[in-house]
Order: structure tokens, then sequence, then C-alpha cells
């Protein structure tokens, strides 16, 4: 993907419909079979939220190894029809993250949903919002990106969606596994880069970044009038507190919404 001087890919650019009144963005739930508070959740928002358009910046679920998944029952086959079921309702945008990147353009379409580039220019209510999942900023962590850079490239893709489905699956639970491991030290989990990050909206022409992925939701003002936000992760199924918050703007401004479950 063309990158320009600062390091941005080249953002593709969407303009909000003129009946969006309310817009909601989500990120890093983590669907898994083994989390059910987190799935029913989930599609209880998508089937009451009051938005008229749901941007998702990706981590939906917690591993995708491959769209055959959703043409067998099972866990995948229903989150898929929960996206279909809400796509008839409000419009949805899906931005891979980390660990869904593999959920295929055609799976996305027959659902309804549209396939968002990241990181994407969204233009809405007089606003430019930057908005992208998040781990192309989170330079510092090394090992992720020599990771990631392996995992996006299309011949190591071509060459896991040709392994047997079972193999696929043990493949994914080592990787979860390794990363569980990993953020059981919250301390070590990488944030973005704020220069890079704000040389990206620079670049965009955008005051505004929505992101996800680092499991720190919250807001902050900085320098030169630009503000960022960062998407909750959602917890229902563990031991610790619970959290699953939906990022809200409408023409008034942002607004963060704790889900009551």
């Amino acid at each position: 993907m063309f990158r320009d001087r600062t390091g941005i890919p080249a953002p593709e650019r969407l303009i909000a419909l003129a009946h969006w009144d309310c817009i909601d963005f989500i990120s890093d739930l983590h669907l898994d079979a083994a989390r059910p508070r987190v799935f029913h959740a989930w599609a209880n928002y998508l089937f009451n939220t009051p938005a008229h358009a749901v941007f998702i910046l990706g981590d939906l679920f917690e591993a995708w190894i491959g769209n055959d998944t959703a043409q067998q029952e099972g866990f995948e086959a229903q989150g898929i029809r929960v996206l279909r079921e809400a796509a008839q309702r409000c419009w949805i945008g899906f931005m891979p993250g980390n660990r869904d990147f593999l959920l295929g353009m055609d799976l996305l379409q027959s659902c309804g949903i549209q396939l968002l580039s990241d990181p994407t220019v969204l233009q809405a209510y007089g606003q430019q919002l930057l908005l992208t999942h998040g781990d192309l900023l989170c330079v510092d962590d090394a090992n992720y990106q020599r990771f990631r850079s392996q995992v996006r490239d299309p011949i190591w893709q071509t060459a896991f969606l040709a392994r047997p489905l079972l193999e696929r699956r043990a493949l994914a639970k080592a990787m979860r596994d390794a990363s569980r491991e990993h953020q059981n030290n919250p301390a070590a989990w990488a944030d973005i880069d704020v220069h890079m990050a704000q040389s990206w909206l620079n670049a965009a022409g955008c005051k505004v970044l929505v992101h996800g992925h680092t499991h720190r939701p919250g807001s902050e003002s900085w320098p030169s009038a630009l503000e960022r936000h960062v998407l909750s992760d959602w917890e229902l199924d563990g031991p610790g507190p619970n959290r699953a918050q939906v990022l809200r703007l409408t023409g008034e401004g942002f607004l963060r919404l704790d889900l009551g479950f």
C-alpha cells in the first residue's frame, strides 16, 4: 500500500450519509465461544442501538481463521448471522484488526457490510476523523510489527488458508495462548507513537483520531487542537471488572457510553 513521507498509508475517504444523525464506534470485542456474555451483549447492542451507522474498528473476533468456518454450524456462523441481521437495520463498516484480518471481503459483502481500509478518513458533522485499528501506530512493539508484516503477506495468508481447518484452529489457539500470556502483564502493552499519530492526522488533514487495539480507553486533547479517542475493549466474562463501551458521535460531539450488562 502506498505511503507518503509521513509513513501513513494513503487513506480512503468516506462521507457520512445525510441521515446519519448518530454514529457509533466499537472495537476489540474479541468474540469467542468461551466469552458468551460479550457475544450476547454485542448482539443485543447491535439490535437495539439508535445509531444509523456502526464502525467496527478491528478485533471483533478473537481469531478468524478463514471464511470457510462460517459455512459450518458453530460460533463463527452465529457471529455472521448477527452481522447479517444487524446490517439490515443500520449501516455497518468493518476495519480488520490484528485478530480478524482474514475476514474476507466476499463474506462481508454477502452480509451487507462495507470493508474499510486502515486508515479511513470519515467526514461527518463538519469534521474530518481519521479512523484506524491502531496497531500500525504501535511502532515500539518491534516483535509485533515483525509478526504483523508476516501474517499480512499474501503468500503467508494463502499458505495458511490452504491448511486443513483443524490445523488452522490449532495454530490459532497457539497464537492466542501466546498473546494472552503477554497480556497478563498490562505494563508490557504498547501504546501508539504520539508523534507518528500526529503526523498521520496532519497528512490526512484531520483533527480527530479514533482507534482501538491498545485496550486503554479514554480521550485526550493534543496540541494544535488535535484530539485522540481510544475505543474500549469489551470484558464481561472474566474475574476482573466488567467493561463494554461504545463511543458515540452526534452533531453535538462525542459521548462515551458504558453499556449496562
